[in-house]
């Protein structure tokens, strides 16, 4: 099933069911307000969810309606955990490699993981507003799972079990703040702003074949300024599963429902397939050139982020945000 938010009822939106093919929802505020109220009581919520949606897809739901994606929220309009990874090591190799650094072992068999921003997240289609251009803003196109209540010190193979939605997200980050807020050894801060989320997550047997081994094993296509950037694999290079790295996070403490892991940044050892940040682009240029030539995001830029199944169809929904300057 595929679910989503209205931007109504207050902070948390509107829970609503969404129609295999994104044309069509129905409202489930009489199974949960919320998303996170249905993640909240998942095991007797999902069947209920998972009813309503076959009666969608059937034609047969009450109260049905065409699907605005203007009108959408995130899914989950605010989390209580957000945990986001870096398990694609080629970003990282590449990155370090072009500081002249070489990558610690203990990256191939420990996550590189921190704790996001996940008091608010923009909705598929909201800007993404920052004070200046001068912060160098950067997309990041990532995969992302969602969580029902997850013991401490699960192992992978339980944690498995425990993913109970998937969606993608344009983990927003600000290039230019990074260096001195990592120089201060506490991590990231004003350099990891909102995220966006996809207009619908969904259940991870809604994709088929293409989620194995907790991996999505498809291309994340994006776009700027309605130009192609990259399509590289989800399911090459990843060094993690999404078990492992939800295991990873409940080593030392339980999660919430409702908590986020992402996977970091969709990145390949084969470049030719592009990239899912800018980062990424100008680290290749770096290497290959001496210096980067993309630059950073500027204000009215556009970005589009989106994966489709064989047939080409969108499967989560896409993320279009513009750049925009803060208004006083």
């Amino acid at each position: 099933m595929k679910l989503g938010s209205l931007k109504e009822g207050g902070r948390d939106g509107t829970l609503i069911v969404v129609s295999r093919d994104l044309t069509k929802a129905v409202k489930a505020s009489g199974i949960a307000p919320t998303l996170q109220a249905a993640l909240d009581d998942w095991s007797n919520s999902a069947p209920r969810l998972n009813a309503l949606s076959d009666e969608l897809n059937e034609g047969n739901a009450s109260g049905a309606f065409a699907l605005d994606m203007t009108a959408l929220a995130s899914p989950l309009p605010r989390a209580y955990e957000f945990v986001d990874g870096s398990a694609y090591l080629p970003h990282v190799e590449r990155v370090r490699r072009a500081r002249g650094a070489e990558v610690p072992k203990s990256f191939y068999t420990d996550p590189l993981m921190y704790q996001a921003t996940s008091a608010g997240f923009l909705g598929p289609r909201d800007p993404v507003v920052v004070p200046s251009e001068e912060y160098g803003i950067d997309l990041e196109a990532e995969v992302i799972v969602v969580t029902d209540d997850v013991p401490m010190a699960v192992t992978p193979a339980q944690a498995s079990d425990h993913i109970q939605l998937v969606g993608l997200v344009n983990d927003v980050s600000l290039r230019g703040l990074i260096p001195n807020e990592l120089a201060k050894g506490f991590g990231f801060l004003q350099s990891k702003p909102r995220s966006a989320l996809s207009p619908v997550l969904v259940t991870p047997d809604e994709l088929g074949e293409a989620w194995q081994g907790d991996k999505l094993h498809l291309p994340m296509r994006t776009w700027l300024n309605d130009a192609w950037f990259g399509e590289a694999e989800c399911g090459v290079d990843m060094q993690f599963s999404f078990a492992e790295l939800v295991a990873h996070v409940a080593k030392t403490r339980p999660l919430t429902a409702g908590t986020i892991v992402g996977s970091g940044t969709i990145a390949n050892e084969d470049t030719g397939k592009g990239a899912s940040c800018l980062a990424e682009q100008r680290t290749v240029e770096t290497l290959r050139d001496g210096k980067p030539s993309t630059p950073f995001l500027k204000f009215g830029d556009s970005l589009r982020i989106d994966i489709t199944d064989a047939g080409g169809h969108s499967i989560f929904g896409a993320i279009e945000q513009r750049i925009a300057p803060l208004r006083s």
